[in-house]
């Protein structure tokens, strides 16, 4: 799971030598400040989203992180590079926000057998519910080389930020810091006031947890099969052609659509849950617009009302896997399409233009 290098070959590292020509700490300005730290606020982003399992706390977290090393830094004395001070404050910053709050689950995470699709879903918002991350927040435009991605997509990935939240927040950190930032046990040990013995153990503890839930790492929507898949996807939504839709995915298929806590398995069960409780009337009645989520293709799916206007319904994030789709997740709330940058609603020249 690691994807950084050591921290002192960050090009973000500093004169070690105080006083030095671009050492923090004396007379930085704020707009130098704010310009030495731009190249990490992705990264820290997804350090904060990795932890919170919210894409809203992560940008809150984010802010506070950079309140708090704008206040600290006459005290910076470039014992080490800035990179590794900012992702010190960042997980501190994090650890404070998380004591005395709820995990954030998916509906699969709850711990409840698979719903019957025979029952209309019932809304749960006591729960604080995990949230998609948008790839334009941590990807601009995706690389032509992934690996050259400071921020590694299977880092991100739902699953993956799911099963962090059966952690506690210090396993999560020490996870995080060891295991996806590359941090030694001393570094670790020093940034959490552990000592290396209960970060070790820690981190045996969490490694553990995640061996057991983590899930089959997804296909990546290169292969031209992938595409068209999705294309098919897309297109039997928009014709509300449910036995289209229960044809593209695998035996194993999972749905789930939080604020609803019931998940479904099974294409049998998934077809029956849209053909019993979607309200599309027919063809039409849905359109969906491309985008990504957590490093993988998602769609905003438009909803017409009475009016004849295609209104932001839900957001699906879909997994393919050899056989088919095999994990869709959907979140609900017209507040998500503006994260996603998606409209709130569609024209009527708008819609699906590609399939990824």
């Amino acid at each position: 799971m690691t994807t950084t290098t050591s921290q002192e070959s960050s090009p973000t590292a500093l004169p070690t030598a105080p006083g030095a020509p671009g050492a923090v700490g004396a007379d930085v300005s704020e707009e130098e400040f704010t310009a030495r730290l731009a190249p990490l606020r992705r990264e820290i982003l997804a350090h904060c989203y990795r932890m919170t399992g919210s894409v809203h706390d992560a940008e809150d977290m984010l802010q506070e992180t950079y309140l708090r090393a704008w206040r600290a830094m006459r005290g910076f004395e470039n014992r080490s590079s800035l990179r590794t001070w900012m992702f010190r404050i960042a997980t501190n910053t994090c650890l404070t926000h998380l004591e005395g709050r709820k995990r954030r689950p998916l509906p699969t995470g709850v711990g409840a057998p698979p719903a019957d699709p025979r029952d209309q879903p019932r809304e749960d918002t006591s729960v604080p519910w995990l949230e998609p991350l948008p790839d334009r927040l941590v990807w601009s435009s995706p690389p032509v080389d992934p690996a050259e991605s400071a921020v590694g997509r299977e880092t991100v990935r739902l699953a993956f930020v799911a099963a962090l939240q059966h952690l506690t927040a210090q396993q999560r950190a020490v996870l995080l810091l060891r295991d996806v930032l590359a941090w030694s046990a001393a570094e670790v040990a020093d940034a959490l006031d552990l000592s290396v013995a209960a970060v070790n153990s820690t981190l045996q503890r969490a490694r553990a947890h995640m061996a057991n839930v983590q899930d089959v790492p997804p296909l990546e929507p290169t292969d031209p099969r992938h595409r068209d898949l999705l294309a098919r996807y897309v297109a039997a939504f928009e014709a509300y052609d449910v036995a289209a839709i229960v044809e593209l995915l695998a035996a194993d298929v999972v749905w789930e659509m939080p604020p609803f806590p019931g998940w479904y398995q099974g294409p049998a069960a998934v077809g029956h849950l849209i053909a019993t409780w979607c309200p599309a009337t027919g063809p039409g009645s849905m359109r969906l617009v491309p985008t990504a989520a957590n490093g993988l293709p998602a769609y905003g799916l438009y909803m017409r009302g009475d009016d004849g206007v295609h209104r932001a319904f839900q957001l699906q994030q879909v997994t393919l896997g050899a056989d088919g789709v095999r994990h869709v997740t959907v979140w609900f709330g017209a507040e998500l399409f503006a994260r996603f940058g998606l409209p709130a609603a569609l024209g009527p020249e708008e819609g699906v233009a590609r399939a990824v």
